[in-house]
């Protein structure tokens, strides 16, 4: 698919033509607004799941407030008419700086799922981190991609045979990274959804790239831990027609009576994470693709000296949007001294916090080559599908286009860390 002309000035233009003609914006340009109405079109359940996080949500806000106190200094009189808000990124131009984060279980907020979020980022040729915890098999996501950037997001899960083959598939459907998340060998304290003690995956949602691939198909015939077996009420068997419906293939009572939707959802309980996981299995991934690997959920600079010394080829500043530890720095914070060790060796992206162009302007102004966005896509997911996937893209490189000129800059590398006061 090849992206669309975007014009940051055209679509601001636009907005308030519309507006003149009487038309206002469907998807909410004003975060809070886009957040509430979010939250109107999605259920409880996946409310929590997306919106919330571990604990006291003390890292959620901390994601936020210390972009906060960041501040950026305008410059006056210099000539910038001719911005250019592209960059490079692992060999590849980009027309903006942003890429969409890998989000789990997005069947819960709209019904095309992953498809619909890679069609949005295909039109205007934003990489789509492809989670590993899809509602859709990475194949059918690809399929609408044309040759669109995608990359692949890996849990590493207890079985290397299953690694690999995960792997060997985001190749094939033309993935250009893989992106290994670490900061995920246990699930986070996730107070929203213990709560209301609900979690996707025991009803089989986003476990598609798990049902689609053939080595967890002969994985599921291996014996597993035994599940508890509660006392069946109405809410058991309503979990377990879904179980059913979200298992792939024809014929409820056919796929029941099989006990595969069963069997998948407790394999995959038994070998999601892999809390043993060391820096010596790297060499393992290494030996699996070419690819380039970036490791996600780096806050600390010594693990970004390790990350180097262990050739990895990019790092992704995340606490997981604070999900995973409550109290945890927040990516921000973390990020200059990440950049420093780093010194430019390999791309630095942020992932957390980032709600707008400007702060985009901050991350890329402390040393960020790049910055990845969740809950802002999600949301508009939630509220237009595809092509509210689209406008929160579009309103996200249009501000930051207009922040960069304000602030009298014409290219991204002439975004420094002078540009920022606190």
């Amino acid at each position: 698919m090849k992206p669309d002309d975007f014009s940051p000035a055209n679509h601001q233009r636009d907005i308030y033509l519309r507006g003149f003609a009487g038309h206002l914006p469907r998807v909410p340009i004003e975060w809070r607004a886009l957040e509430d109405k979010a939250k109107d079109s999605m259920t409880p359940e996946a409310w929590a799941y997306i919106a919330g996080g571990a604990g006291l949500e003390s890292t959620v806000a901390a994601n936020r407030q210390d972009f906060e106190s960041l501040k950026i200094v305008p410059r006056m009189l210099r000539d910038t008419s001719q911005r250019d808000t592209s960059t490079s990124l692992l060999g590849r131009t980009l027309a903006s700086p942003l890429l969409l984060a890998p989000v789990g279980v997005l069947e819960m907020v709209h019904p095309e799922a992953d498809l619909a979020v890679a069609r949005a980022a295909a039109s205007l040729g934003v990489p789509y981190i492809f989670s590993n915890q899809a509602s859709r098999p990475m194949e059918e996501v690809a399929a609408v991609m044309g040759d669109s950037p995608r990359w692949f997001q890996l849990y590493w899960s207890k079985s290397n045979d299953l690694v690999a083959s995960f792997v060997q598939r985001a190749e094939r459907v033309g993935c250009q990274a893989i992106v290994v998340t670490l900061d995920t060998t246990h699930l986070g304290w996730r107070t929203r959804d213990l709560s209301i003690a609900y979690l996707p995956f025991l009803e089989g949602k986003g476990i598609a790239q798990y049902t689609s691939d053939p080595v967890f198909q002969r994985l599921m015939d291996e014996p597993s831990p035994p599940m508890a077996r509660p006392r069946v009420t109405a809410s058991l068997l309503s979990g377990l027609i879904k179980m059913v419906n979200a298992y792939p293939g024809s014929g409820f009572l056919k796929k029941l009576k099989s006990g595969r939707p069963q069997k998948a959802v407790q394999k995959f309980t038994s070998i999601y994470s892999n809390p043993a996981l060391t820096w010596k299995d790297l060499a393992f991934l290494r030996q699996q693709t070419r690819l380039p690997i970036l490791l996600k959920g780096i806050l600390h600079p010594d693990d970004a000296a390790l990350a180097l010394d262990h050739g990895i080829d990019g790092i992704v500043v995340s606490n997981h949007g604070g999900r995973q530890v409550d109290g945890s720095i927040s990516t921000i914070a973390a990020l200059p001294a990440i950049a420093a060790k780093v010194n430019g060796k390999v791309p630095v992206l942020l992932d957390g916090g980032v709600r707008g162009g400007a702060d985009m302007f901050k991350a890329l102004a402390l040393g960020a080559t790049a910055v990845c966005i969740g809950r802002p896509y999600v949301y508009g997911l939630a509220v237009g599908g595809a092509d509210g996937v689209g406008e929160v893209l579009r309103n996200l490189m249009a501000e930051f286009y207009f922040t960069m000129g304000l602030a009298g800059i014409n290219r991204v590398d002439e975004i420094t860390r002078d540009t920022l006061a606190r």
